[in-house]
């Protein structure tokens, strides 16, 4: 207290003697100034893209380049440069700025000759979606390399391999807060041995320097071109080739990171990225979960604008799900052409808890299709099991670059609607699986990918409509998921086996089917969906809705084994 007092005097004392105090220097905040045009610019698309990203425009029918490619006008960027603290940022897609300026500057910015706006930009960080406290590296158990291999077997890792689909050609940028060993992990070395990064740069130091920071990159990134010791493949493309952008930071924002994540879009999009994975996100009270609307937030913006520019967007959903103060997906998820990742059980192939939920503001679908969010990442010094929609991410990341290494000539557009179509859920959807897993058969083998068989039946008796289940389909058959003979131990008994081989063509070992799961939902006569259930079929009469839940237009849709079928009351 005494020196709480003598503080409080020493300021007080020059005041009583009549002594002005110099008044304190305004501090200064981040801003978002906006140009009006980019009258006599030139712009020669040769010599700013690279060959990669000229070739991926000639295959999306784009041209050369439009108008958001220009370069943003020296003049106007030289004002503002004399006008304020710093420029952070120069994008030419929003033909903008971001600086630091104090109130007073801002005021001047605006009087500016061709100044659109000025917005106040606050700094918040983009949150990997990762639930993990620390990436520590631990021993595998026999579990933990039956988990390796069924995150990529899951979505069909066997039928691309025979294919000969492994993300060949594709180039891949991950943005992400750090890649700390990936440039010594031996999980890379065979991404290192072929040079397959191509470009490195970190948006915070500024310096193509990216293995530093956090470890979250890493663990990304191998769940897409990763490896085990004994060679499992911990992702689906691991002969694509990679941008690795550092965005965002793990503690103190020196940053605004929606500045990064755009910078790294643009960039991105010169060097010649096809597809984009972000496992980041907001789902931070700068927005209010209304905003979640695909516009509103920068990176949802420059997200779609990637998407314009023949990039496929794949992010993270987010780890809000159980957070009653978020709960939904966070941007730039939130994006109509974004394909947004949820997370699911590798035990029960059902929604985990913490996956963020849908839908985005106006009922839209999000997320968009799901895959395990509980997976085996490298990490320093090793390998670790972690969990989040981080991981589930790249593993769709991959998948998308094996389709595109199939069908080249497929626009972006063209291949976000394919993947949800893969989806195991297909036509059904809900707001906590989307379409469901992907389905590499939808791609390699298409004639099996006929007309469903029915698997159940809607029975109306009275004032109830029943869903019963067909006798044929109230059996599910084991399947067999190609995995190491010593990673039976995590679905039967008895002692392990030597490890075979370690390549891709060992002897399939049979794994239970998941439980067959009935999903229902509620429609209302736009097809918003008004409510949705995932019931476990113990007995063949698994749901029964009353008749008053059908008036008013709205329709039961069930999904089971493959089958959807829809049932509405009819029209009085």
């Amino acid at each position: 207290m005494r020196l709480l007092f003598l503080f409080g005097l020493s300021w007080l004392l020059p005041v009583l003697a009549g002594q002005a105090q110099p008044r304190p220097a305004q501090p200064a905040t981040r801003y978002w100034v906006t140009f009006r045009d980019k009258a006599g610019q030139q712009f020669r698309p040769a010599a700013y893209f690279s060959p990669a990203a000229q070739a991926r425009r000639r295959r999306q029918h784009l041209p050369a380049a439009d108008s958001t490619d220009f370069p943003v006008r020296p003049d106007y960027l030289a004002r503002v440069r004399a006008a304020t603290d710093s420029v952070t940022l120069v994008s030419r897609w929003f033909n903008a700025v971001a600086c630091r300026a104090t109130p007073a500057q801002a005021a001047r910015l605006r009087a500016l000759p061709g100044v659109r706006s000025v917005q106040e930009w606050a700094v918040r960080p983009l949150l990997p979606a990762d639930r993990s406290a620390a990436a520590a590296a631990a021993p595998l158990s026999a579990a933990d390399r039956t988990l390796a291999r069924q995150q990529t077997a899951a979505l069909g890792a066997a039928d691309f391999r025979r294919a000969g689909l492994t993300g060949q050609g594709l180039r891949i940028a991950i943005f992400d807060v750090g890649f700390s060993g990936t440039d010594r992990h031996p999980a890379f070395a065979r991404l290192r041995r072929r040079g397959a990064i191509v470009a490195t740069y970190d948006f915070l130091r500024r310096t193509s320097n990216v293995y530093q920071g956090g470890t979250h990159g890493t663990q990304v990134l191998s769940c897409i071109a990763g490896r085990l010791p004994d060679s499992t493949a911990l992702g689906l493309a691991p002969d694509a080739e990679f941008l690795l952008a550092r965005t965002e930071q793990m503690h103190r924002e020196k940053y605004a990171e929606e500045e990064a994540w755009l910078a790294a879009a643009e960039w991105a999009d010169r060097n010649g990225a096809d597809i984009i994975n972000s496992s980041l996100g907001y789902t931070d009270r700068r927005y209010f979960p209304e905003q979640m609307d695909g516009r509103t937030s920068l990176v949802a913006r420059a997200a779609e604008l990637a998407v314009r520019k023949g990039m496929l967007v794949v992010n993270a959903a987010g780890n809000a799900g159980d957070d009653p103060q978020w709960h939904t997906v966070g941007t730039p998820a939130d994006g109509d052409s974004v394909l947004a990742v949820g997370g699911i059980d590798p035990l029960t192939f059902l929604h985990l808890d913490f996956s963020s939920y849908g839908p985005a503001p106006g009922g839209r679908l999000k997320p968009n299709v799901a895959a395990f969010g509980v997976a085996i990442t490298a990490v320093p010094g090793g390998y670790n099991r972690t969990e989040g929609t981080s991981f589930a991410s790249p593993l769709v990341a991959g998948f998308a670059a094996c389709v595109w290494q199939q069908q080249r000539s497929l626009t972006v557009m063209e291949l976000f609607g394919r993947l949800q179509e893969s989806g195991s859920l297909y036509p059904y959807f809900d707001y906590a699986h989307g379409y469901g897993l992907p389905r590499a058969t939808f791609f390699t083998a298409p004639a099996a990918n006929r007309a469903a068989v029915p698997t159940f039946d809607f029975v109306r008796a009275d004032s109830v409509v029943r869903v019963v289940i067909r006798p044929a389909a109230a059996f599910v058959p084991a399947r067999t998921l190609p995995l190491y003979a010593d990673s039976v131990l995590a679905v039967a008994s008895g002692p392990p086996a030597a490890p075979v081989g370690g390549g891709p063509d060992e002897a399939p070992v049979p794994v239970p089917e998941p439980p067959a799961y009935v999903y229902w939902q509620l429609l209302a006569p736009d097809n918003q969906v008004l409510r949705y259930e995932v019931l476990e079929v113990s007995q063949r009469a698994v749901l029964q809705l009353p008749t008053p839940e059908l008036t008013a237009g709205r329709a039961l849709r069930v999904h089971y084994r493959g089958y959807t079928e829809t049932f509405s009351l009819p029209t009085p």
